[in-house]
């Protein structure tokens, strides 16, 4: 890994125990330039580690707890008349920015939900017919609780076909488990440093978005893509955005272990967090207890690299 990424994944290594795989796929993720949704039951560090990542990479870092109040104008920001300068004036919202913390995502309105939509495809605002760019860097770091908890309710397709990962921490090990109790009396962020600049941020995404994928490499996603538009289980394969964010992660995975180029290993990596999300089961699949994962996998062994 390169060694200044490793100094992020250790950074954040330090209040988030034993997540180590979980911590390289967000980074992936910030480096390819997309959006991340971590689907889990609270209490897990979900929050903390999306503050985590942000304070080692110097990032602005905004938390918005979304609620059944939150409005739409909470978060793109409003215009409102000022009475000295005679004349109406902006007020931005929290999105604007590096790093957007959108905790438990879905107890919020469908308004508020849809009012992120421009946001994580465009980087940008509209605001009574004015675009507002955002800052650069940008990243959504998203958190829900499973369907089903209290106050809950799904994330349309749209919305979450605008994640490029969808990722689950799960518990901790028990390892893991007695590291987090001997250090629950410390003050846990505060031991995170920041070891990446914004600038070299970027200059991390632009290797990542250039990163040599073969041509082989790129038959290889696209034949992985076209099988869950054949399996007849599946109701809704991925679509053209799915391909291109496995695309994206690959790279970006292969420039955090050091790679000059994408291997299949790399696509296999991340495959089930790109996909997990964008793939729905038929009705039948579901009655048989067919999960996404399990699918997926299948297709994974059923297709070989070209």
């Amino acid at each position: 890994m390169k060694e200044e990424l490793q100094q992020v994944v250790e950074q954040v290594c330090q209040v988030i125990k034993g997540k180590d795989d979980v911590i390289r796929k967000v980074l992936g993720a910030i480096l390819a330039g997309g959006h991340v949704l971590l689907e889990d039951i609270p209490g897990l560090g979900k929050t903390t580690l999306a503050m985590a990542m942000g304070k080692a990479m110097e990032l602005e870092y905004h938390r918005m707890q979304f609620t059944p109040d939150v409005l739409p104008s909470d978060i793109v920001g409003f215009t409102m008349y000022n009475s000295a300068q005679n004349s109406f004036e902006y007020k931005k919202g929290a999105v604007f920015c590096n790093l957007f913390l959108a905790d438990e995502l879905n107890r919020t309105s469908s308004k508020t939900q849809s009012a992120l939509l421009e946001v994580m495809e465009e980087s940008r605002v509209t605001v009574d017919g004015v675009t507002y760019p955002l800052p650069e860097p940008f990243t959504v770091v998203a958190t829900e609780n499973p369907y089903g908890s209290s106050g809950t309710q799904m994330l349309p397709e749209s919305q979450l076909d605008r994640f490029l990962i969808c990722l689950t921490m799960g518990y901790p090990s028990h390892k893991a488990a007695l590291e987090i109790l001997r250090e629950s009396s410390e003050r846990g962020l505060d031991k995170v440093k920041p070891v990446l600049t914004v600038q070299r941020l970027m200059e991390f995404r632009e290797q990542a978005r250039t990163l040599h994928a073969s041509d082989s490499i790129q038959e290889y996603i696209v034949n992985l893509t076209e099988e869950t538009r054949r399996d007849p289980r599946i109701a809704l394969g991925v679509s053209p955005r799915g391909s291109i964010a496995l695309l994206r992660m690959a790279r970006a995975m292969a420039l955090i272990r050091g790679g000059e180029y994408v291997i299949p290993e790399d696509v296999l990596a991340v495959i089930q967090e790109t996909w997990s999300h964008r793939i729905h089961l038929s009705a039948s699949a579901r009655a048989e207890g067919a999960s996404v994962s399990g699918l997926i996998r299948e297709i994974t062994e059923r297709i070989q690299a070209v």
